[in-house]
């Protein structure tokens, strides 16, 4: 009884000290983009690394913020050439509000429809729900550079190129949403469902108010996923995106070092700027996230 006791308490302590330091080696990254966005010039190109700043300088985050202005906002009508432009504002700040919107669009639009198309997937008999499942999973496969040269003549001839739709749209059919999501309504008991319908419900009313909160830690999971896909899908940023006003985060990074050279501390503050955002999603979808991870481990 005691070596057991003994034993689960080494295991314990062990599987602490190698969590921490694994949280250590994850978080340093952050840890040192945040503070070389405050250092000096010479402290972040010195041959030994300081690990803290010896002077606390805000000049990368006045280079962030002066270099460009453009619109706090331009509202585009879809599929038309009608813009509506806001204040001047700096441009990073135009790049930060341009990705947010950009990566909860994405976000909101993708989560919506997977749900759907995962719900009827599962759970619907239809003629040639297999044809169209096998489908999707063989488009999980199919690189995006492969349909590049096609999905740009589409967003041309929709007049949606250089706007932040062009970046949008083509997330929507995200086939892993899709197939995540089937994965958690599989789980759904028909059993409630067969109730829901006797009790009068309609499908809608089923899937909103049955189908749903049952799947909602998927779809938590999804938007973590889906967030962080679209705010770092810098490929398909640069072949849609070629103005300032439509710029993200990172390509107007990258445009400016093309302009300045390599500055490592205006990189290391407009990433320390991008993280904030992505920070905040997962802290607000932490507890779905961890849930449906776990869902999705200890099914079947």
């Amino acid at each position: 009884m005691k070596s057991t006791a003994m034993s689960t308490k080494v295991y314990k302590v062990v599987s602490v000290t190698a969590i921490v330091i694994l949280a250590v080696l994850f978080a340093f990254p952050l840890y040192w983009i945040v503070t070389g966005s405050f250092k000096t010039a010479q402290e972040i190109n010195a041959t030994s690394p300081a690990w803290w700043p010896s002077e606390w300088v805000l000049t990368n985050y006045e280079k962030l913020f002066s270099k460009q202005v453009a619109p706090l906002f331009s509202i585009t009508v879809p599929f038309t050439d009608i813009t509506f432009a806001g204040p001047q504002v700096p441009a990073a700040i135009r790049w930060l509000v341009n990705t947010v919107f950009m990566a909860v669009a994405a976000m909101g639009l993708t989560c919506a429809t997977a749900a759907m198309a995962g719900y009827a997937l599962a759970k619907k008999r239809f003629f040639g729900r297999t044809v169209v499942f096998t489908m999707i999973v063989c488009a999980m496969a199919l690189p995006k550079q492969v349909i590049l040269i096609p999905l740009l003549r589409e967003m041309s001839a929709l007049k949606l190129y250089n706007t932040l739709w062009a970046v949008i749209l083509p997330i929507v059919g995200w086939p892993f949403g899709v197939f995540l999501i089937k994965q958690f309504a599989e789980g759904i008991p028909g059993e409630m469902m067969e109730a829901a319908r006797i009790d009068g419900a309609s499908e809608w009313k089923t899937f909103s108010h049955v189908a749903l909160p049952m799947i909602k830690p998927g779809i938590g999971a999804l938007a973590i996923f889906t967030f962080i896909n679209s705010w770092n899908d810098y490929f398909m940023q640069l072949i849609m995106l070629t103005s300032t006003e439509t710029s993200t985060i990172s390509l107007g990074i990258a445009n400016m070092q093309a302009e300045n050279s390599t500055d490592f501390g205006l990189i290391m503050a407009g990433a320390a700027l991008a993280a904030i955002p992505i920070i905040i999603v997962f802290l607000i979808f932490q507890k779905y996230f961890t849930k449906g991870i776990t869902m999705g481990a200890v099914k079947g």
